[in-house]
């Protein structure tokens, strides 16, 4: 029991560092897009987007990892609950939405590198818009973990 809690403890403190590089990203980008011509601010803004793109992809392959971990494994160390059974249809929608949020994470990536280029990037309302999507998704995951809903 005690791993089990060591690794979720873990996987809980590496999703909270990915999220705040998701949640942080889109301004970045929204930064960006109202610098305009600025060459020192649009180097700086650029400096700062790829460091925490880098850091958000550690953040999230060390949670996936871990979270790969609580999900299978009661396969291979003794007291791990198992997740997989009935009733635990709320884990997939989950993983759908994580899915989602991945999605959104490489979108700010690809729009930073397009930004990196000389490309233009969405307006600042768009991105202001994108950069909310986050917030609505993780709440809906944090309810779906803690009431098991399905």
């Amino acid at each position: 029991m005690t791993a089990y809690l060591i690794a979720k403890t873990a996987h809980l403190v590496f999703v909270i560092a990915w999220m705040a590089a998701l949640f942080y990203l889109p301004r970045i980008l929204i930064n960006l897009v109202e610098a305009g011509d600025d060459a020192n601010v649009r180097a700086r803004l650029l400096l700062m987007g790829r460091r925490l793109y880098r850091f958000g992809h550690v953040m999230f392959g060390l949670s996936f990892v871990l979270g790969l971990l609580l999900w299978l494994g009661y396969r291979v160390l003794d007291g791990f609950p198992a997740m997989v059974a009935a009733g635990s249809g709320w884990l997939h929608a989950k993983l759908l939405l994580v899915a989602l949020l991945f999605t959104g994470w490489v979108v700010s990536g690809r729009w930073l590198a397009r930004a990196a280029r000389g490309g233009a990037l969405p307006s600042s309302t768009m991105l202001r818009v994108f950069n909310e999507v986050p917030v609505l998704l993780l709440a809906v995951i944090v309810w779906l973990v803690l009431a098991k809903p399905f």
